[in-house]
């Protein structure tokens, strides 16, 4: 089954009343908004990227966090749109999003425990990143937890290390992440931070 950005959006806000903090929702309405803009701007430029699905995507990346906890919410969300019968396609975001360059070392906030989820490794590891989940995955290191500003990676990932702490897999996070920016400026032919101008109000 489908799911359009609009029922997403109903999806998510449906929680915000119901959660111990609703941070997440409006993070996860910064992503989608951002990634809707990123694939407009790929569109304009020949790539084929589908808009709409890509707002879905954004709006859906952090529903594990419907209740309230961020641990362990990539595989709740996973199970969560699974259960409601949505398309794989829509399930994988919850899973792909945190982590970076087929790897599940390859993410914020510590180093996973790879026997700990001999799925999630394996899945990681194997799958066919589409443009429409590296959009989310740039988006989701550009917008904060809570509100609607889009930040420099910069500013976001030092946001990332004062709140969660800096690890031994930090430095590859880094990098890979500057290298997916690098990515997409090249695609786009000009610095993706030109998308939002309003980054410079939020340095």
């Amino acid at each position: 089954m489908k799911i359009t950005s609009k029922d997403a959006k109903q999806l998510i806000e449906f929680y915000r009343k119901k959660t111990k903090s609703d941070m997440w929702i409006d993070h996860c309405l910064c992503v989608g908004e951002s990634a809707g803009k990123i694939a407009k701007a790929l569109n304009e430029k020949g790539y084929d990227v589908d808009v709409d699905k890509v707002i879905t995507l954004g709006y859906l990346h952090d529903i594990g966090k419907y209740n309230g906890e961020s641990h362990g919410h990539v595989m709740r969300g996973y199970n969560y749109l699974k259960d409601k019968g949505y398309d794989e396609e829509y399930c994988d975001i919850c899973l792909t999003h945190s982590y970076l360059n087929n790897d599940i070392i390859c993410t914020a906030g510590g180093v996973p425990n790879l026997k700990d989820n001999l799925f999630l490794t394996e899945f990681i590891k194997n799958h066919n990143y589409t443009m429409e989940e590296k959009i989310i995955n740039i988006c989701d290191l550009m917008c904060p937890q809570g509100g609607s500003k889009v930040y420099t990676i910069d500013k976001r990932l030092i946001d990332i290390i004062i709140r969660r702490g800096a690890y031994s897999n930090t430095q590859y996070h880094i990098k890979e992440t500057y290298k997916l920016k690098a990515y997409f400026d090249n695609l786009l032919g000009y610095n993706l931070y030109d998308l939002f101008p309003e980054i410079k109000e939020n340095l």
